[in-house]
C-alpha cells in the first residue's frame, strides 16, 4: 500500500491511502478538499472512500466538498450518524473496510469522543486524535476510563505498528514529557531529535508504537518517576492507573 500524508489546516493531516493493484484510494480525515483534491490528481489515483475516525470539523471539514466533486463512500462509527457530514457506511469495532484490494480492520477507541475509531491497515494505524504521538487527545465526550481502556487496546498492537495520528503535536507534547518523566533518557533523545526535526520544517509523524511506549507518557502510567512526580503535585493520588492517566490528561490540559 501506499500511503500520502497531506499536511491541512494549521497542524492536522490527512492520509491518503492507495491500493498499487488497483489504483483506488481513500483519504482519512480530510480537514479541508481542495488539498485532498490535488494530491489525488497528483498520484493520478481513484478516490472512492473517505474514513473519518471521528466527527469534530477539523478531521471531516472536507467531505462536503469532496462529496460535492463525486459520490463516494463516507465511513465513520455507527454513533456519528447526522455528526458526520454523508455519512454512508455506521462502522463498529472489528468491521472491515476495503480500498480496492487493501483490507482494514475498524477497532472502536472511544474517550476523546465517545464515536471515535481507528482504522489500521497491516502495521499502519491511523488513529486521529486518540493517540498522538507523544501524547493523546483531550477527552472532550468520553471518560478518563474510557480513553485509557482504548490506549491499552492500541498498545496491545505489535511494536512495529506505525502510527498515524491526526496532528503534528510532537514537539508540545514532548516538552510536558520532559516536566513528568526527565530522567528518561529515551524521551530526551526523542525530543532533541524532534527539534531538529521541526526546525528544518519535517513532519516528527508517523511514529513506531515501541517508540510510543518509550516517551509517551500517556502509554507509561505505570512509570515509578511519573507517578513520584505526579504524587509530589498531589499526595492523596492514588496509584492505580487510571487515577494516574486522569491527573496526567489534567496537567497536559493547562500545560
Amino acid at each position: 500500500m501506499n500511503i500520502f500524508q497531506i499536511p491541512l489546516l494549521r497542524d492536522n493531516y490527512g492520509y491518503l491511502i492507495v491500493c498499487p493493484k488497483t489504483n483506488s484510494a481513500a483519504i482519512v480525515d480530510p480537514s479541508e478538499a481542495e488539498p485532498v483534491l490535488a494530491r489525488v490528481a497528483r498520484e493520478k489515483t481513484t478516490l472512492q472512500t473517505i474514513l473519518n475516525t471521528h466527527h469534530h470539523r477539523d478531521h471531516t471539514g472536507g467531505n462536503e466538498g469532496l462529496l460535492a466533486r463525486q459520490k463516494l463512500e463516507v465511513c465513520g462509527h455507527k454513533s456519528d450518524q447526522g455528526r458526520i457530514f454523508g455519512l454512508t457506511r455506521g462502522v463498529d469495532d472489528g468491521d472491515e473496510v476495503a480500498v480496492g484490494e487493501l483490507r482494514g480492520k475498524v477497532l472502536f477507541i472511544p474517550g476523546h469522543t465517545t464515536g471515535h475509531v481507528a482504522y489500521l491497515f497491516g502495521n499502519n494505524l491511523f488513529c486521529g486524535d486518540t493517540l498522538f504521538t507523544a501524547g493523546c487527545g483531550r477527552i472532550f465526550e468520553g471518560t478518563p476510563e474510557q480513553m485509557h481502556t482504548s490506549l491499552n487496546k492500541l498498545m496491545a498492537l505489535p511494536d512495529d505498528t506505525k502510527v498515524y495520528c491526526g496532528h503534528e503535536y510532537t514537539e508540545n507534547n514532548l516538552r510536558f514529557a520532559m516536566t513528568i518523566e526527565p530522567n528518561n533518557n529515551k524521551l530526551v533523545s526523542r525530543f532533541e531529535r524532534v527539534q531538529g526535526l521541526r526546525a528544518r520544517g519535517q513532519p516528527t509523524v508517523p511514529a513506531t508504537l515501541v517508540e510510543e511506549k518509550l516517551t509517551n507518557p500517556f502509554l507509561r502510567w505505570d512509570s515509578e518517576e511519573i507517578q513520584t512526580n505526579l504524587k509530589a503535585g498531589a499526595p492523596d493520588l492514588k496509584s492505580d492507573p487510571v487515577a494516574i492517566f486522569a491527573r496526567m490528561r489534567k496537567l497536559k490540559d493547562a500545560f
